[in-house]
This record gives structure tokens, C-alpha cells and sequence, in this order.
């Protein structure tokens, strides 16, 4: 494989990793009234120990070892075959296509916040340039496209850190009282908490498909991981246990609460900076997921699975620009035609996906002890196991609690899978 330039830094990395994960506490605010400001608390800490942490271990194994170009396509493929390679590569790459897509439609209405008269013809527009215009970021290259996402990064959390420390220094109640909202159980709610939370600690997987444009992979990718882990767990705990501690109104918390909340605590001036914070987060998340996922279908076409045109790179830059632009005027269709209730799609693809690579990480281990591993899973044969077994029982968890109407248009979507390498396979 014809790997582009390794530009892609530690610093950019992190904040690639950052967004590709989280990119803040921005979307956390309905869990508060639906489990209760307890239990909400408790489970953005459980979540991050029991899913993130070993998802982040298994990765950091991995990548250490195959610091590939395409990241865990490569990993399944060589654990499982060029067929499970493929699916997996497919199935997150459908699975952008609503995922990253809401994030245009996230920005133009974020805007709103300051243009509330914005008509349907002009948020359509808003969206469209959003796409286009952190499209031609990611074509200049990954050096520029990693800064970019550090930029971002910093104009996300800012906002957030003022309001927590302002926050913080008015607190007069205890942010986790109520424990749970009333009717909901802890069992219960810690079983539907941590399949809804998973969803707020999912992505470490996704950094890896740039590997082959990275400095020092072996070392970067885990550092950066190790990193990130304590920053997003803590941009996810924090401001909420901050804000709850001041206003105590978690039964009106909802999408949005977030500038309400910001209004009450330093007045207007913070309101409208949590407000930019919001629509820094949403460029950083698309730029950074458009820079992940249009490597999959690069590294697809590489290896032949794929039209071979999609693998064009090109020649200065070093970026796969097909698979940008083809990535790219997908998110585009999707976010125009609020295909957003397609989001329940997540559950299934992503957990389907980090099922195979959780299982490529074990099959390696056993299959290929000596592959060489400059930083393991310790604990032996329990900490391998304990590693794979946490977040593929929060995997299965979600995949069960998603309902047969989300379940019937997962397996369906799934399908697509093997009846895109028959179709390829037919056409040689």
C-alpha cells in the first residue's frame, strides 16, 4: 500500500482523537432530566472505566503493533481474512454517512441562537458551506487539518472551562440530588444509562485509519489515547456536576441547556461564548471525522475491494482526495435531507464493528504471540480477556435495548455488507 506522508504530529493527533471521541459535553444534557443528575453523574464516570478504557488499551496494543494505513481494516483483515476486513471498513463507513452527516445540521442550528428568523433555504446553505468549506481543509493536507482540530479544540473547551469554574465557585447544592429521576430504578437505569453513554465515549477506534500518516505511530497513537482519556471524562463530568451544584433545575435540562444554563451562572456575554463553543465543537467533530472515515474507503479501493479510482492521493498533499470528496457529497445529501432519525443506525454498525475488532485483538494475541508489541495489555490471559469482554457486553448491551424497528434496520443496513462483496466479487 502506498502509504501518504507521516505529517500528522502528536499534539493534532490528540485533538484528532479528541473529536473523534467527544468534543465536549455538548449533547450530554438530556440524559440529566431522563436518568436524574445521580445517576447521569455516576454513569459519565462508570462509562469511561468500564467501555473507554479497555476499547483505549486494545487500541493502543494494536496500533502499537500494525501501524497501518486504515488502522483496524487492517487488523481484522489480517486476523480474519479479506472478507471481515471489507465488512468492517463498509459498515463504518455507512455508518458516517449518519453519523457525521448531523453535524452540519447541528451547526446551522446552533446559529439560530443568533439568527432565529433563518429560513429552511438558508440553513440548507449554511450546511452546504460548513461541509465544503472543512472539505477543503481536509484536502489541504493532515499537518494543516490536524491544526486545524487543535484550533477548534481549544474554541470548544474554553467556553466550558469559564463555565464551570464560575460554576463551581457560586455551588450551594449537591449536584447529585436526586439520585435518579422518579420511576427509574438503579439497575434499570444503569443498564439503558451505559448503552446511551457508550455512545458519548465511542471513537477510539476511528484514529487509527490515519496511522500511515503519522508521526511515530507505534508511540503517538497510544500516547495520544492515554491523554484523552482523563481530558474527555473530565469535559463530560465536570461541567455538569459545576452547573447542577448552581441552577439545580435538572428536570428542564434538554438539548440546548447548555447557553440557559451558561445565562444564569455569568449572564449574557457567556451565554453567546458557550454558544461559539458549541459551534467550534461541531466544525472540530466534522473536520476530524471527515479526516477518519474517508480513509476507509481509500484503503478499501487499495486493496481492490473498492472502485480502484477512489484510492487516487494525491501527489503534493498526500491526501486521498476521491475518497474525501465521495465521503464528503454523502455527509452533504444526508445532513440536507435530516435523515437524523438514521442516527439509531450508530448503535448497530459501530457496535458490530467494535465487536470484530475486539475479537481481531484477542485472535492476534493468541494466534501470533510473537508479533513483535512495543506496549501490551497486561494482566495475562485475565487482563486480554477483561480487556475484550467489558465493552463488547456494553456493545451487546446497546445492540439489545435498541428495540426490534432499530434492530430490523441495523440487520438490514448490516446486509449491504456481503451483498457489496458479492456485487465486487461478480464484477472482478
Amino acid at each position: 500500500m502506498r502509504a501518504a506522508p507521516r505529517r500528522l504530529s502528536f499534539l493534532p493527533l490528540l485533538a484528532v482523537v479528541f473529536f473523534n471521541v467527544s468534543g465536549g459535553p455538548y449533547g450530554v444534557e438530556d440524559a440529566v432530566s431522563v436518568f436524574g443528575p445521580g445517576l447521569t453523574l455516576l454513569l459519565l464516570a462508570l462509562t469511561p472505566l468500564l467501555v473507554a478504557l479497555p476499547v483505549a488499551l486494545a487500541m493502543a496494543e494494536m496500533g502499537g503493533a500494525l501501524p497501518e494505513e486504515g488502522g483496524y481494516v487492517t487488523w481484522v483483515q489480517r486476523a480474519f481474512g479479506p472478507f471481515w476486513g471489507f465488512q468492517v471498513g463498509w459498515w463504518s463507513w455507512l455508518n458516517s454517512f449518519v453519523d457525521v452527516a448531523v453535524y452540519p445540521a447541528l451547526f446551522a442550528d446552533y446559529l439560530r441562537f443568533w439568527r432565529p428568523e433563518m429560513t429552511a433555504v438558508e440553513r440548507g446553505i449554511v450546511a452546504l458551506g460548513f461541509v465544503w468549506l472543512l472539505t477543503a481543509l481536509n484536502l489541504t493536507g493532515v499537518r494543516i487539518t490536524g491544526w486545524g482540530a487543535v484550533a477548534l479544540a481549544v474554541g470548544a473547551l474554553a467556553p466550558i472551562v469559564a463555565l464551570t469554574g464560575m460554576a463551581a465557585a457560586r455551588a450551594h447544592v449537591a449536584p447529585w440530588s436526586p439520585f435518579a429521576a422518579p420511576g427509574q430504578g438503579l439497575l434499570s437505569g444503569l443498564g439503558v444509562g451505559v448503552a446511551v453513554m457508550m455512545w458519548n465515549y465511542s471513537g477510539w477506534d476511528m484514529p487509527s485509519t490515519v496511522l500511515g500518516e503519522t508521526r511515530q505511530p507505534e508511540t503517538a497513537y497510544r500516547r495520544a489515547l492515554w491523554w484523552a482519556l482523563p481530558l474527555i471524562a473530565l469535559a463530560n463530568i465536570m461541567p455538569v456536576a459545576a452547573t447542577l451544584s448552581v441552577t439545580g433545575d435538572w428536570q428542564r435540562w434538554q438539548t440546548g441547556q447548555w447557553p440557559v444554563a451558561a445565562a444564569t451562572v455569568g449572564g449574557p456575554w457567556l451565554a453567546h461564548a458557550v454558544v461559539a463553543g458549541a459551534v467550534t465543537a461541531s466544525a472540530g467533530l466534522f473536520l476530524s471525522l471527515v479526516l477518519t472515515n474517508s480513509r476507509l474507503p481509500y484503503v478499501l479501493a487499495v486493496q481492490g475491494q473498492l472502485p480502484r479510482w477512489l484510492a487516487a492521493i494525491h501527489a503534493r498533499t498526500g491526501v486521498p482526495w476521491a475518497a474525501v470528496l465521495v465521503s464528503s457529497a454523502g455527509y452533504s445529501f444526508f445532513a440536507l435531507a435530516s435523515f437524523k432519525d438514521l442516527i439509531v443506525l450508530n448503535v448497530w454498525l459501530y457496535s458490530l464493528t467494535l465487536l470484530l475488532e475486539l475479537a481481531a485483538f484477542v485472535a492476534l494475541r493468541l494466534r501470533e504471540p510473537s508479533l513483535a508489541r512495543p506496549w501490551r495489555v497486561g494482566g495475562g490471559p485475565l487482563g486480554l480477556w477483561l480487556t475484550a469482554a467489558l465493552p463488547s457486553a456494553a456493545a451487546l448491551l446497546a445492540m439489545a435495548t435498541a428495540g426490534w424497528k432499530n434492530t430490523a434496520a441495523g440487520v438490514a443496513t448490516a446486509l449491504t455488507g456481503p451483498a457489496a462483496w458479492w456485487w465486487r466479487a461478480r464484477r472482478g
